[in-house]
């Protein structure tokens, strides 16, 4: 029953960790500083369901003795609660961009939104992965990260490029560069999370990015 409980506490972050992300990637392609303030408010409401977590965590290992498919779950959750609380701060910094940027981007973002769409469905299919103890979903989610890395490097070196002609957009760019540098991280979390779904299931550690 508590193993139950903690397992459903992790997809409540999780769901948490999927809104915030979702409103800070709206927030920062509409430039929508009263969404994006909105967005800030819930990091506390995320803060609360991961300290839930982490007493769970303690009661179950002081007041039981967990069997070795449950200690991982134990284990697991930990973890991923861990990282899904990094994705929810990655987030929290792009909700905090639409406030430091006037006027329009200095570029249109459909690179970085299509960045962003994968990123969703890897935190997406990673809970999903979890939920269902499905490793091979896991692995699949895991591999999506070299398209986001290619789509990070792309744009890295087309705002740098664009920088060097017209100095005047340094301020607005670095704040881009900053954005795809956290959705970047954001599915590196996302892999952690795949991580653990494998190590849950099968007992195996392994490095999926």
């Amino acid at each position: 029953m508590q193993l139950d409980l903690l397992r459903e506490s992790v997809l409540s972050l999780g769901e948490m960790s999927k809104l915030i992300f979702h409103d800070s990637m709206e927030a920062v392609i509409d430039l929508n500083v009263e969404l994006a303030r909105k967005t800030l408010a819930l990091e506390q409401e995320a803060d609360k369901l991961e300290e839930g977590i982490e007493v769970s965590i303690f009661d179950l290992l002081a007041l039981q003795q967990p069997m070795a498919s449950d200690l991982r779950l134990v284990v697991s959750a930990l973890k991923i609660s861990a990282d899904l609380r990094r994705v929810v701060g990655l987030s929290i910094n792009i909700a905090k961009i639409p406030e430091r940027i006037e006027g329009r981007h200095v570029k249109p973002l459909i690179d970085t939104k299509r960045m962003a769409d994968i990123t969703a469905d890897m935190i997406a299919n990673s809970l999903k992965a979890f939920e269902t103890r499905d490793s091979e979903l896991a692995r699949a989610t895991a591999a999506r990260d070299e398209e986001v890395d290619k789509i990070f490097y792309a744009v890295w070196v087309e705002l740098l490029g664009m920088m060097a002609k017209d100095t005047s957009i340094i301020s607005k760019a670095t704040h881009l560069l900053f954005l795809v540098r956290y959705l970047e991280r954001i599915a590196d979390h996302c892999c952690n999370i795949c991580e653990s779904v494998v190590y849950l299931t099968t007992a195996e550690r392994v490095k999926l990015n």
